[in-house]
């Protein structure tokens, strides 16, 4: 009779092996599988970040060229990394004069459907506009 030494493994001991690799695996896939769903995420996120960045960069311009604020709201379609992105711009007063609220919101895809992918929130100063003697609500 052969030691157990000499031998190799036993039919059980393979087969308990088989099953921990057959838990383990489609567990260690499902997890791969999330980690590249948030990286695409994060990659469109910064995306829509730098198509908002270049909307209030235009704007601003437009505020340079036309000599005051752009004011209202205003919606398109930019292309960015070869892809498609929905935004919206809406304009709006603040209390104190000369400074207006902008808020850009960007969507992935034509249409701006569904929650944004970034919602980028500035504000602007009406370079124009004569400059206020006293701060409403300071004092």
């Amino acid at each position: 009779m052969k030691s157990r030494a000499e031998g190799g493994f036993t039919l059980v001991e393979v087969m308990v092996a088989l099953a921990v690799v057959a838990l383990a695996l489609p567990a260690l896939l499902f997890t791969l599988h999330q980690q590249l769903d948030g990286t695409g995420y994060l990659r469109d996120k910064t995306h829509a970040q730098l198509v908002a960045g270049n909307k209030l960069s235009e704007l601003r311009l437009l505020q340079q060229v036309r000599g005051g604020l752009f004011r209202g709201s205003d919606s398109g379609v930019s292309q960015m990394v070869g892809r498609d992105w929905a935004w919206e711009l809406r304009t709006e007063d603040t209390a104190v004069q000369g400074f207006q609220r902008v808020e850009i919101r960007v969507y992935a895809g034509e249409e701006a459907e569904g929650s944004p992918l970034h919602t980028l929130v500035a504000f602007l100063a009406d370079l124009d506009a004569p400059a206020a003697a006293e701060v409403p609500g300071a004092g």
